[in-house]
Order: structure tokens, then C-alpha cells, then sequence
């Protein structure tokens, strides 16, 4: 989170603990205060100390880090990192210092302390750039639509259709990569991986049913397909006639996303959001 004397953007939690911590790091600027604050919060009103004035349980360490001139340098790569969507981390150690890499972040990540809290040895490190990939196939109005809130969710974002000059695909701004290429060159165009996500919302039945081909049998944390259940039904029919077995088709989503009686593209867009949030979130093991 960054705090100005007139803005901020961001957050480290909401609440009655955060609007403190703002009004801390406004007096501090203020003040010309440019020491370091690393202070515990604990969520629970019956806790002996450090008590953050929520009850919600759990708790939470905070670093106030007052930005100077030294500091630029590793904003800039941070901005450099992030507009290129590439991966990277940055590290905050114990003497004030920024410090930015690319490529794997060291481990662990979060905050790592000495032998007790605000040991002189502690550090700070956070991923750099997006951990999840999600891939839309068919770059229609449904798609724009999810495009808009995955740009809010963390997500690298990449939209393709096999129609060129598509106007739903020319004019979306929240995607960081547009292809337009033949649906039957998915397998070698979409990444796989622990990581990588994609939903699956052609024009049609047949280029859905290329697409959902081509990418059965990636290795992905989630498929996604949008469709009526009687459309499902009868290309899941085909697929079993083919030789495609119930395991396979069972990593499949479909129809895909929650059931929330959507009908708009924004609907439906919000459920299928949903439901990236759900299996993001749940347990790796759980996955399929």
C-alpha cells in the first residue's frame, strides 16, 4: 500500500488497523520521521498485546518504509518489471534498503525475521509480476467482459480468436497479449502448467469443440467451457465416442462458471471470475 499526505492506493488489510497506520505514516511524513517502523498486529481483542483493534483473528506483521531518493532506482525496475509483465521480486532488508531481481524470487518469500520481531537480520521479499496465466479462447462480448474484471484480479491476460479483424478482440484494453490464429494450433499456442489457466468461448459449437480438442489433455490448473448443458451433453457425447474417457473429461469446467442464473456477458463474466477465484484458491491437491 502507498500512503501521500493526499492519496493512497492499495491496501494491507482495511479496518480500524489501517486507517491507524495511515494517519501514523502521514504524521511521520509531516513530521520529517524517516525511520523505519516494523510493528506486530494481532486481530483478537483478548490478546496481551500488540492488539490491532480488530476481531477477526490472526495476525499480521507491518513495515512502514518512508521512500527517499535512493529508492528510485529500484522503483524504476519495479515499474519496469511490471509494464513488461514480466517476473520478478523485490526486497526490503533491515536497514532500509530496496532491493530488485528478476527471474525466481529467493526464498522464502513474505517477511523472515531473526531470533525474536524486529530483529536487526529481518527481510521483506515479494513476488514481482503475475504468478497465474489465464488464456481466453473466442474474443467475443462475453470475453470482453470477463477481460474487464480479470484485469483486476492478478491474472496475465491473453485473448485469442481465429476471426481477424474482430472488433470485440481489436478494441480490448485489459488483455496484455491479442493473437489471432487458428483454432486448431491451440496445443502449440497455449502454455501449459501448474499455473495456467483457460476458458474455453468460441463463436460456436464446432470451434468449441476444436479448441476443447486441442486442449483436453494440457496439463492445467483449470478448463474452463461455456456452453448450455444441452450443448455440453452432446460434444461430451461425441468425445466419449471417440475414445475420450471419463477422466478426461472430468477436468473439464463446464458449462463453466458458478451457478448464478447469469444471462448478460457481465453476468457470466462474473461467474466464470468466480469460479477462477475458487479453484485459484483452493488447495493444489484439490485442483483438477
Amino acid at each position: 500500500m502507498t500512503v501521500s499526505p493526499g492519496s493512497m492506493a492499495g491496501s494491507v488489510g482495511g479496518g480500524i488497523m489501517e486507517h491507524k497506520f495511515v494517519e501514523v505514516a502521514r504524521n511521520r511524513m509531516a513530521a520529517g520521521n524517516h525511520e523505519l517502523l516494523l510493528r506486530q498486529q494481532i486481530h483478537r481483542s483478548e490478546a496481551p498485546h500488540h492488539r490491532s483493534g480488530m476481531i477477526c483473528s490472526g495476525e499480521q506483521t507491518l513495515l512502514l518504509l518512508p521512500l527517499r531518493p535512493e529508492h528510485l532506482a529500484a522503483l524504476d525496475a519495479i515499474v519496469e518489471v511490471q509494464q513488461r509483465a514480466g517476473n520478478g521480486w523485490f526486497e526490503v532488508r533491515a536497514d532500509g534498503s530496496l532491493h530488485v531481481g528478476t527471474g525466481p524470487a529467493p526464498r522464502p518469500l513474505g517477511y523472515a525475521a531473526g531470533t525474536a520481531l524486529g530483529a536487526h537480520d529481518w527481510r521483506y521479499i515479494e513476488h514481482l509480476g503475475f504468478r497465474d496465466q489465464l488464456t481466453i479462447i473466442g474474443a467475443g462480448h462475453v470475453a470482453l467482459a470477463l477481460s474487464r474484471i480479470v484485469a483486476t484480479l492478478d491474472f496475465h491476460l491473453t485473448v485469442i480468436d481465429d476471426r481477424p479483424g474482430l472488433n470485440t478482440l481489436l478494441d480490448n484494453p485489459y488483455a496484455h497479449q491479442k493473437h489471432c490464429l487458428p483454432y486448431h494450433e491451440l496445443a502449440s499456442a497455449v502454455p501449459a502448467g501448474p499455473h495456467h489457466y483457460v476458458v474455453i468461448m468460441t463463436f460456436g459449437y464446432r470451434s468449441d469443440a476444436v479448441a476443447l480438442r486441442q486442449l483436453i489433455n494440457h496439463p492445467l490448473a483449470y478448463l474452463g467451457l461455456m456452453g448450455s448443458e444441452a450443448k455440453i451433453a452432446q460434444l461430451f457425447a461425441e468425445l466419449r465416442q471417440e475414445g475420450y474417457s471419463e477422466a478426461q473429461l472430468s477436468r473439464v469446467h463446464a458449462p463453466v462458471g458458478v451457478p448464478i442464473s447469469s444471462r448478460t456477458p457481465e453476468e457470466i463474466a462474473i461467474s466464470v471470475a468466480a469460479q477462477l477465484i475458487q479453484q485459484r484458491n483452493a488447495p493444489l491437491a484439490a485442483r483438477t
